[in-house]
């Protein structure tokens, strides 16, 4: 008779955000909240902070103060772990300001403590410098902060990444006397060394035309040169570019956004502009005038062009939208003939969900701090609507799901296989109020929880106290996983994680649904990064 060679049920994994076994302070609806260790609290901070934006519960104020003295703490007791979570922040979770704030209070703390371990202030800065207005935004951000005296490791981590950054066409899209710090100020400030005999008469240039808009250009520089020669035409013979069948190449050579275009013509782009503009348009510029594109009469030809580049996983990939952002494009668009490509790409988006055998339960809060407050000022998208995308998208891929609304009491919400994801996010998004306003997580799982395998809950975990005996982690059987995915980031958390079945995790993108499969597999799952 066999001893060893038999079935067991397989050991499950853990998850890296942990909290203490037991209560020891409240949600801010009163439910039993749980205090996580510095990295968890930070990791679900920082992959929602937007940096200055209030939420439901909390200022911008206090929430960037929480991200700093974590920022702080963390630098300090594990500060591989710190840059590897900051640099991680900008590329792959896309959270451009949390990553610029993190960097400099990273190097803020260990200046102060005079602590040079592991790895240096200059890589760490490098890092998250990825976009050519970023070295001015950070050196705003330090200013603000610490006035106007900037450390070495900041400047030579600055002047690294410019090394990288700075081009002709960086430099016509992003350089502006409406920028605080204008790319000549930090030159000047950091003195980077050029990569190339080009790059030298890139920055001789930008300084010499903060004292002389019309100083003389090498011959190095072409799109500059292109760029002033166009901006030397007639206003009353601009529109007539577009009558050519040149104009986009004519454009493209003198690094012309859509944005400069505009204000080059001085009045309305009309199809002829807008189909001319298309083709060399960047990604999130196509998505964010669609309605424009409908508005101008755009062609049917050049509109499935526009919608095919939309739906490319490759170009999906690369551009590195948050998922909401095609929701966000999908209720704009005054036509239907975007909807397809943006349910694709909005899929595409989503490709580190994962499929889910079995029976699931998916529960999306739909209470009114998910619904009251957008993630940005300049947004409308709150965060029940990213949880209705993530939502959605899980239940369909898996096998038998049950998706759920809730609030004080839950509704059920099908999503055929097969079906339109963005639609089935539309219709879920239009149910929001039915079953009323708090966040009653114990409640709602009482009620839906039904023999599934495991059970998903997309919250800012906030739950109300209710009267109930039981917690959070005792409404499901120990040998079912809980997987809670943050879209908030508060401090306390609703049950207790980083224990076999019981996880969290969180972010406005996909990424950190990495770990699904590997805690599935018996594994134990570590941070993304």
């Amino acid at each position: 008779m066999a001893k060893f060679n038999i079935f067991r049920a397989r050991p499950a994994g853990t998850s890296p955000v942990a909290t203490a076994p037991a209560p020891s302070g409240r949600t801010y609806e009163g439910g039993d909240g749980y205090a996580r260790d510095t990295k968890s609290e930070l990791f679900l901070l920082a992959v929602s902070n937007m940096g200055g934006e209030n939420t439901f519960y909390e200022s911008g104020g206090q929430r960037d103060t929480r991200f700093a003295n974590l920022v702080h703490q963390a630098a300090l007791a594990d500060p591989e772990w710190t840059a590897r979570l900051l640099k991680w922040l900008r590329s792959e979770a896309n959270m451009r300001t949390a990553s610029l704030v993190g960097a400099a209070e990273f190097v803020y703390a260990r200046l102060v403590a005079s602590s040079d371990a592991g790895v240096t202030n200059r890589a760490v800065i490098d890092s998250v410098l990825q976009r050519a207005d970023e070295p001015g935004e950070l050196l705003a951000y330090w200013t603000g902060a610490n006035g106007r005296s900037v450390p070495k490791p900041i400047k030579r981590g600055i002047a690294d990444a410019v090394q990288r950054l700075y081009d002709e066409r960086a430099v016509l899209k992003w350089d502006s006397d409406a920028r605080g710090f204008r790319m000549a100020d930090v030159l000047n400030l950091v003195h980077p060394s050029p990569a190339a005999d080009w790059q030298g008469a890139l920055f001789q240039y930008v300084l010499d035309r903060r004292r002389d808009a019309e100083v003389a250009l090498p011959e190095q520089l072409q799109m500059v040169v292109a760029r002033r020669e166009l901006m030397a035409w007639p206003v009353e013979q601009r529109r007539a570019l577009f009558t050519r069948p040149d104009a986009a190449d004519v454009l493209r050579r003198a690094g012309m956004t859509w944005e400069a275009v505009a204000g080059w013509l001085q009045g309305p782009l009309t199809r002829e502009v807008w189909e001319a503009l298309a083709p060399s348009m960047g990604y999130m510029a196509l998505l964010r005038n669609l309605r424009n594109f409908d508005e101008a009469g755009m062609s049917d030809e050049v509109a499935a062009a526009v919608a095919a580049q939309l739906a490319d996983p490759g170009q999906v990939a690369r551009s590195r939208q948050f998922p909401f952002r095609f929701l966000s494009a999908y209720e704009a668009a005054p036509s239907l003939r975007w909807g397809h490509a943006l349910d694709q790409a909005l899929q595409a988006s989503l490709g580190n969900l994962p499929a889910l055998p079995g029976r699931s339960l998916i529960l999306v809060d739909t209470s009114a701090s998910m619904t009251q407050g957008a993630f940005s000022a300049k947004s409308k998208v709150t965060p029940a609507k990213a949880a209705a995308v993530f939502g959605v998208a899980l239940g369909a891929k898996g096998e038998q799901v049950d998706v759920v609304g809730f609030a004080d009491g839950t509704f059920r919400h099908d999503v055929p296989r097969g079906a339109s994801v963005i639609r089935g996010v539309d219709r879920f998004l239009k149910r929001i109020g039915e079953v009323g306003h708090g966040t009653d997580i114990i409640g709602s799982l009482q009620r839906t929880y039904r023999g599934h395998d495991r059970v998903f809950i997309i919250s800012d975990m906030q739950t109300i106290s209710g009267h109930y005996s039981q917690r959070v982690s005792d409404a499901v059987p120990a040998h079912v996983p809980i997987y809670g995915f943050n879209l908030n980031g508060y401090k306390q958390a609703a049950y207790a994680t980083g224990k076999a079945n019981r996880h969290e995790f969180g972010g406005l993108t996909d990424a950190t649904f990495r770990m699904v499969p590997l805690l599935e597999a018996g594994q134990n799952a570590d941070w993304p990064f």
